[in-house]
């Protein structure tokens, strides 16, 4: 038994050791140390410590939905590279590919957030969650892309064999404190890559791009939990602001960036992934949105969903609760399938294009975020 695991541990480590990534050094951390977001033990910290409940896990992994995943294809739309490739007429358009990769289109710049083309969520080859579909587009036949934008280092955010075919593009890199290191070690050129802290700011042409706080984690091994900063991001474009929150849980700050950056014509803030044993390192939906009320929203694409099996609910839940708490809000909701683009000032009628499957409501299992009083 211990030679077996041996020799597993050997061939993960063997098969995934470039996928890991590198750690900060030098320079570089020296100025993640000197962030007001560094701690004392040599890690980055949140404001509001993220709580969790070990048996409370235990019992979700006992309790898991059996529809976790889908028993029939997604229905996906492919991307056409010709029409993706002519400027929205309203200025602002937004493709989703799944889970939190988009394409935003701001004012005639195009940036692309957490790319993921790889076929897993994992460092390994052979081994993680597997993707329910292809991607919608090819990376070749992608429009040119001003800022590709990374908002942490998990792996379903920064996705090693991606970020590989991307390395010699003629283009921006925007990562927070310290994942510029997994970059550059993956051969993105240094002078391509811009590394923030909160409410750190680049700007890319006519186009500001903000480096937001938000309540989450990071880390790519079991030795390097919270060694790189998590962010969400605005996009600030001569006419129009857009939010893109990253993996967060509810907190008091939101209502700050709204204030500095709002309003927002449009939001796309994480509603999947979540359990109510570990409330704070997801948003989940009914708290998708309000934090979208918090920072000022006008429109909202829930995103971190459908595209990977990462918890223990049905894949359908993020958005049914979502319809169910924005309709009761008032709030305007966009649920492209992925691969459809959308311009949020003339939103399509919205399509049901989810089976219906059993899935539990808000009561039934709610999501409520720690340390917001």
């Amino acid at each position: 038994m211990l030679s077996s695991l041996a020799l597993f541990v050997t061939v993960a480590i063997a098969d995934g050791w470039e996928a890991f990534g590198k750690a900060a050094q030098d320079a570089r951390l020296a100025r993640m140390e000197a962030s007001p977001q560094w701690g004392g033990d040599g890690v980055f910290v949140n404001p509001q410590p993220l709580w969790n409940d070990w048996w409370g896990t235990l019992d979700g992994i006992v309790s898991e939905s059996a529809e976790t995943r889908p028993s029939l294809p997604v229905p996906v739309e492919a991307i056409d590279p010709i029409a993706i490739a002519v400027p929205p007429p309203t200025g602002l358009r937004v493709t989703w590919l799944g889970h939190s990769t988009l394409l935003v289109e701001v004012d005639g710049y195009r940036v692309l957030t957490d790319p993921v083309w790889g076929p897993r969520s994992s460092p390994l080859t052979w081994l993680g969650p597997e993707r329910w579909y292809a991607p919608p587009i090819a990376l070749a036949d992608l429009p040119p892309i001003d800022a590709v934008v990374i908002s942490h280092d998990h792996y379903d955010h920064l996705d090693h064999p991606t970020l590989v075919a991307m390395k010699d593009w003629d283009t921006t890199f925007v990562v927070p404190l310290g994942v510029g290191a997994h970059l550059e070690y993956w051969g993105v050129p240094t002078d391509r890559i811009e590394e923030l802290d909160w409410w750190d700011r680049v700007f890319v042409d006519g186009l500001e791009i903000v480096c937001t706080p938000a309540r989450h984690a990071s880390g790519r091994t079991l030795v390097d939990t919270d060694a790189t900063l998590w962010a969400g991001y605005a996009f600030v474009g001569p006419e129009h602001r857009v939010f893109f929150s990253g993996d967060t849980g509810l907190f008091p700050a939101l209502e700050e960036i709204g204030a500095k950056l709002g309003p927002f014509d449009l939001t796309m803030i994480e509603a999947g992934a979540y359990n109510r044993a570990w409330p704070d390192w997801h948003l989940g939906p009914e708290q998708a949105v309000r934090a979208h009320q918090l920072v000022g929203g006008r429109v909202l694409l829930p995103i971190h969903w459908g595209l990977f099996d990462l918890a223990y609910h049905g894949w359908t839940e993020p958005i049914e609760r979502v319809l169910v708490a924005a309709d009761a809000a008032g709030v305007a909701v966009l649920a492209p399938r992925p691969g459809q683009s959308v311009e949020p000032s003339v939103p399509p009628m919205r399509e049901r294009w989810w089976p219906e499957v059993p899935w539990q409501t808000a009561e039934e299992h709610p999501i409520v975020s720690t340390k917001m009083d």
